[in-house]
């Protein structure tokens, strides 16, 4: 078994300093080789790269196998030209010595671009990169920089909203205090990489066809989902209006605004459901249980909601107390009993008008 051990230099550096034509084959001339490159330029790390091969083929011939050591580089003007003229430096090596099998050593990312040129012609067994200890970390944070630059998607999704911040961050310092500038500057980033990282500018793209499809096929949802978007403003501003300025501490504020927000934030929730509703009855002859769920879990959750917000909100003395019909007055407890019993009940309905229908459009199905 005849194993080549193959010296890879895609740039031509060896050739380029000593001036000799490739491949070089052989220990006595792959040794001549190393002192010639070492002379020309002792910073080179294909000195290294050189050095390794001869201790790798010794390796094996202490192993008992029989191996060949040779140096190829590329000699083309372009990239192509240089792989091209590796291949055929590597096609007269198979010719002249007919090796098993090959064992690939380089000094640099470039030069493992070549290994599937190899890996073409002959079984590769092992691909043994050599780079100095000193510079091993420069080393490998260059190419992991250059990498990171050659792939267009990660430079516009992180160095453009870099660069845009950092434009923007002498603005902010003359107009505003270090601390809001800075405050700005972080939330600008943020808003950046979750834009990116949700996909959102592929939804967007997404969306004039999906509503002009909407719009051409009759969906009623595209007329509901605007109430409902309608119906959640209403409540956002309703809800922040009912923050009372006077109110201590975070807690309060957010019950207060969720007590009164919450019930046009579900009933927009309700209105987009129903249209989704209308959608699937009008161009299917069966409708999805997640569908016919969805209108009652909304109710029961927002009187859940609204229920400990009340409650809370009760405690605090900011609302009266629950009075049913005129004559019965509910305590906080007994008023979070109420809503929170008529949630699981309207919960517990949906689930079983969605059972109910289910079952008969499976009878439906199986009968005939």
């Amino acid at each position: 078994m005849t194993t080549l051990v193959l010296c890879v230099d895609r740039a031509n550096d060896i050739g380029r300093k000593v001036g000799l034509s490739m491949p070089v084959v052989g220990w006595e001339a792959v040794q001549s080789l190393v002192i010639d490159v070492g002379l020309a330029d002792p910073e080179d790390s294909s000195v290294n790269s050189l050095l390794e091969s001869l201790r790798v083929a010794r390796d094996l011939r202490d192993d008992r196998e029989d191996a060949v050591v040779a140096v190829v580089s590329g000699t083309g003007d372009s990239a192509v030209g240089a792989d091209r003229s590796v291949a055929a430096q590597l096609d007269d090596l198979v010719e002249s010595h007919d090796p098993d099998s090959v064992v690939v050593v380089t000094d640099s990312a470039e030069d493992e671009r070549l290994v599937p040129v190899i890996e073409s012609r002959l079984p590769v067994d092992s691909v043994d990169r050599v780079v100095v200890r000193q510079a091993r970390d420069i080393e490998s944070t260059y190419y992991l920089l250059k990498q990171f630059l050659a792939d267009e998607e990660l430079r516009s999704t992180v160095l453009v909203p870099l660069g845009i911040g950092l434009l923007l961050l002498p603005v902010l310092l003359v107009r505003f205090s270090p601390g809001v500038a800075l405050a700005g500057l972080a939330s600008l980033l943020g808003a950046a990489l979750l834009y990116k990282g949700l996909a959102v500018d592929e939804h967007l793209a997404d969306l004039p066809e999906q509503v002009q499809q909407a719009l051409y096929s009759g969906q009623v949802s595209v007329v509901t989902y605007v109430v409902a978007a309608g119906l959640a403003l209403v409540g956002l501003f309703l809800g922040a209006l009912a923050i009372s300025p006077t109110g201590s501490g975070v807690f309060v504020p957010v019950m207060e605004f969720l007590y009164r927000g919450v019930p046009w934030l579900a009933l927009a929730a309700l209105t987009a459901s129903a249209g989704r509703l209308l959608d699937e009855l009008i161009e299917s002859e069966g409708v999805p249980a997640p569908y016919l769920n969805l209108p009652f879990g909304v109710v029961a959750l927002g009187l859940v909601i609204r229920g400990f917000a009340g409650y809370f909100l009760e405690r605090e003395g900011v609302l009266p107390n629950l009075v049913l019909f005129g004559r019965v007055t509910l305590s906080p407890t007994q008023r979070l009993a109420l809503f929170v019993v008529s949630g699981l009940v309207i919960s517990l309905i949906g689930v079983k008008v969605a059972a109910s229908l289910r079952d008969e459009s499976i009878e439906d199905a199986v009968g005939p």
